[in-house]
C-alpha cells in the first residue's frame, strides 16, 4: 500500500486496507454511486471546464467521524466566505487529469490551504467528476482517511478565513439542515453547523454522501436558510 506520504514522485493509490469500519457505507456508496445521482450538473461532453479536485477527509475526533472543511476568505473572486472541502484547480505538476493528477491536487491543496500534513492522509475513492456551472470547474471528490491527523489552521489569509471541523452526527442532526435558494432559483441542501451555512457543490457532496451511506435522518426540506442568513 502506498501512503500519501509517497506521492512527491511515485505514483498514488487509492486503499481501503485497515480503514474504520464505520467508514464501510462510505466506500460501499462511492463504489456504486452513479454521476447523475450526485449531481444534475455533469461536465460538458466537449471536455470544458477547469480540471479541479477536492479532499473530502474523514477523521475521527471527540464526537466521533467528522469532516474536514476550511472557509474561504471573503476577498476571493470566487466562492468567497464560502465553507467549501480544501481544493483546487490541478497543475501541470500533478499529472494526468484522468489519472491520478486528481489524488495529488487533492492532497497538494489540502496541504497549502490547511497546513495538513499528506503523510498521515490514506485516500481510499474517488467520486465521479462533477461541474461548477458559475466557475466552469470541473471537479473529482476525492475521498480520505486522516489516519494519522495533523495540525491545521489558516496558512494564507488572503484564502482562508479558517479551517474546521464538523462532527458528522451534527450533518445528520435534522436540526441543522435546510434548503437554500440561490438568486438564480436553483435549491439545494444546506447545513447550518460551527457557526457556518455550508451550501452549494460542498453542501451537495455532503448530503449526497449522508444519503447514499445510509447516516441520513428525516429532515424538514420546506425549511428554507437565506443564503445571507447573518444579516
Amino acid at each position: 500500500m502506498t501512503r500519501a506520504s509517497d506521492t512527491q514522485d511515485g505514483p498514488v493509490v487509492l486503499s481501503k486496507d485497515g480503514l474504520p469500519g464505520w467508514l464501510d457505507p462510505v466506500v460501499h456508496a462511492v463504489e456504486t454511486v452513479r454521476p447523475a445521482q450526485l449531481s444534475r450538473f455533469l461536465p460538458p461532453e466537449d471536455g470544458a471546464g477547469r480540471q479541479s479536485a477536492v479532499l473530502v477527509l474523514f477523521g475521527e475526533g471527540r464526537h466521533g467521524p467528522e469532516l474536514l472543511l476550511m472557509e474561504r476568505a471573503s476577498s476571493l473572486r470566487s466562492h468567497a466566505g464560502q465553507p467549501s472541502f480544501p481544493g483546487g484547480a490541478l497543475d501541470p505538476e500533478d499529472g494526468d487529469p484522468s489519472g491520478d493528477g486528481p489524488l495529488r491536487a487533492a492532497l497538494r491543496e489540502a496541504e497549502e490551504e490547511t497546513g495538513l500534513d499528506p503523510s498521515g492522509v490514506q485516500l481510499f475513492g474517488v467520486l465521479p467528476r462533477l461541474y461548477i456551472p458559475v466557475s466552469g470547474f470541473v471537479v473529482t471528490p476525492v475521498l480520505g482517511w486522516w489516519r494519522q491527523p495533523s495540525p491545521v489552521g489558516v496558512v494564507d489569509p488572503n484564502e482562508t478565513a479558517r479551517v474546521f471541523t464538523v462532527p458528522v452526527v451534527d450533518l445528520t442532526d435534522p436540526a441543522n439542515r435546510a434548503t437554500t435558494v440561490h438568486p438564480s432559483g436553483h435549491r439545494g441542501p444546506a447545513f447550518l453547523v460551527e457557526s457556518a451555512l455550508v451550501w452549494g457543490f460542498t453542501a451537495g457532496i455532503i448530503d449526497r454522501l449522508l444519503h447514499f451511506a445510509g447516516w441520513e435522518r428525516p429532515w424538514d426540506r420546506e425549511k428554507q436558510v437565506p443564503l445571507d442568513w447573518r444579516a
